[in-house]
Order: structure tokens, then sequence, then C-alpha cells
């Protein structure tokens, strides 16, 4: 769980992600069998080459987390920012935020917001008493803290994505420590500014510099905990979000993978939902021909916004449920080439009963 805690004290905003990028550099050079590769947009895919010619597996996570761009100082002590991402208003103002100015971190206060007609529940802009002067686009956060463990609990200032992106490199590096390649292709994709409408998995999507047409697109998200997909149940396999319905064959795959892990192990555990919470990067996948499924663990204070104090807090992720995650990653990307889109597995059971049973449909046909 080191990259888990690493990655999400990690500062970042949309638009902003350089600082993700860094670390995610140093962790392709250091694992030598990874190709790190990027885009003229910045996303970036790690490739962990396989043995087969079969269609590559592709996890997909995006670098940002709603946040603050600096963008000028009104005086000595008041800052002017963009504000990125889905956190109503009422959350935003009031609370206490910190920028990352180079190597100094600077603590302030939102004291006024303002919106476009319309997204008017939601800030564009903030103005931000700081302590002292912060450079232009430096990111800003609201002020809950680095990744930290407590009672079962990874909370932060940001688990929406990072906690899913830890997860995909920690799968990455659990592969590349065994001795031989996996049988299939194994990469990860980590886009930028999803929280400002998907703007890099688009990017990667309608100029698919980094992927081929061919590929198979993991979503990977903190979706926010529903009543019928909580926290502590484990990892859930995403059949869609608020907007698409995702691919049944990789979906059926998914679920196969994580029903033999069960089997298994005992402590591990899954879930199947449609977590229409939010929409993610799979419906944006789906919608430009690549085959997409999905997965996600629950997130407690979706964006950061407690609801239940009716004010900011770090957002908390079960940690048996993303340890669960990353196992059932493993699993997908060690057995990416049996995946058949023809579902012929499920096919033998329905045609077994079929069979079964047909003799009699026939004999009722008349009645």
């Amino acid at each position: 769980m080191k990259i888990l805690q690493e990655l999400c004290s990690i500062p970042t905003a949309p638009f902003v992600e350089s600082r993700v990028y860094g670390y995610v550099e140093a962790f392709a050079r250091a694992r030598r069998k990874l190709k790190l590769s990027r885009d003229r947009f910045g996303n970036r895919l790690l490739v962990l080459p396989g043995q087969k010619k079969s269609p590559r597996i592709v996890f997909v996570a995006h670098t940002d987390h709603p946040g603050f761009v600096a963008r000028r100082m009104i005086d000595k002590q008041t800052l002017e920012a963009d504000f990125r991402g889905g956190v109503l208003r009422e959350y935003v103002d009031g609370s206490r935020v910190k920028f990352f100015d180079g190597y100094r971190e600077i603590g302030g206060v939102v004291i006024g917001t303002s919106s476009d007609r319309e997204r008017a529940n939601f800030p564009a802009r903030a103005t931000i008493r700081v302590k002292s002067a912060v450079s232009k686009n430096s990111p800003g956060m609201f002020d809950q803290g680095i990744g930290r463990f407590k009672g079962g609990r990874f909370l932060s200032r940001v688990c929406d994505d990072l906690a899913g992106a830890a997860a995909a490199l920690t799968m990455l590096d659990q592969l590349h420590r065994k001795s031989s390649k996996p049988r299939a292709t194994v990469a990860v994709l980590l886009t930028r500014a999803e929280e400002d409408g998907f703007i890099g998995a688009l990017a990667a999507a309608i100029e698919p510099k980094l992927l081929r047409r061919d590929d198979l697109m993991l979503s990977i998200e903190c979706s926010a905990a529903q009543p019928y997909a909580p926290q502590g149940k484990g990892v859930i396999i995403r059949v869609g979000d608020r907007i698409s319905v995702f691919d049944s064959s990789l979906t059926f795959f998914l679920s196969q993978q994580a029903e033999a892990l069960a089997k298994r192990a005992k402590s591990f555990k899954f879930q199947r939902s449609l977590m229409p919470g939010g929409a993610c990067e799979g419906t944006v996948f789906d919608a430009y021909g690549f085959r997409t499924a999905a997965m996600c663990v629950p997130l407690g204070n979706y964006h950061n916004m407690d609801r239940e104090k009716k004010k900011i807090g770090p957002e908390f992720i079960d940690v048996n449920d993303w340890q669960n995650m990353v196992k059932l990653f493993v699993a997908v990307a060690a057995n990416a080439h049996q995946f058949d889109p023809k579902m012929r597995p499920l096919c033998t059971r329905l045609e077994k009963r079929f069979r079964r049973l047909r003799p009699l449909l026939l004999d009722h046909a008349g009645s």
C-alpha cells in the first residue's frame, strides 16, 4: 500500500497534474520492463509487453481531482483562482485550502466564489485569502491532509482518482516482479483533466496516438458509495454509470475472474453494480467504439463533500476494498489472453440447459 499512500499525497488539480506524472515517470524508470510513452496532450501510457499478439488490456485512471488553479494576486494576501471540478458552491465557500508553489505550501481560506450561468451551483472562480503570494498556475487543494490509514480506512484530500491510479501501478509492480512476461500485453493509461469533462480521455479516444482500436479498455474509478454498493463489501464490477451501460462480454470476463478469486480465497469480496452517481471515462471510450468495461471502489465524501456535516472533508475508501481491487486487476491482467468476446463459457452453460429441456419444450409446443 506504499504506492497508494505516496500517490494520494501528491498535489494535483485539473490541467496541472505534472507532479503526479513526475512520480509516474520515476516509477517507470525504476522498472526496466515497462515502456512509458505520452501523447501531445500529456496523457501517459505505461506498457508491460506480453507474450502473445492478443488485444492489449488497458487500465485507465485519471490523475486530477477537483481543485484550484492560481490565476493572479489581487493584492499581497488575496488570490484569484479558477476552480475546476464538480463540488457544490456551498461547500467551497469558507473552506480551508492549500496551494503548492514549487517547494512552498501556502495555506488560505476561500472568501468568495462566482459561477458561470450554465453551472450556477458550482464555482468557476474563487477569491482566496492567502498567507503569501502564489505563482500563476500553481495547483490548490482542499486542506484535508495527505494519505493516511485509520480504522480500516484510507483517508486523503484526494482518493478520486489517484487511489485508482495507485491500484493500477501496484498491479504493474506485482506483474513486473514475476520472472515471466504476462501472456497478453498489459497497459495503464493515465489521463488528464477528467474532472473538467473527461478532456484527457477525449483526447486519447478522438486522436488515439497511444491506443489501438482493438484495445480492451477498463475504466478505474473511486465512485460515490451507494446504499446497494456500500463500502466494505469489496471491489465493484461497474456495469455502467450515469450515462452508459458497458460491454457485456468484457464485463462477463471480469465477473469470471472475480468469481474464480472468490472460490480460491474467502477473504476476496466483490460486487456488481450500476453506479449512477456520476459518469466515468468508460463512457468516453464506449462512445468512440472501444470495447469497454469498468471497475471501482466505493468512495466516501465524494469530491470532498461531507454531506453529513455539510462541509468539506477528506475523501475515504475501505482498505480491503482497495486491496481486493488490486487482486482483481492482477487476475484480469494475468488471464487477459483468455478473454472471449463471444462469451462461449456462458453460451455452453445456457445451451446445456436448453438441450436438457428442449424435449419438454417440444412436447408442449401445441398446448
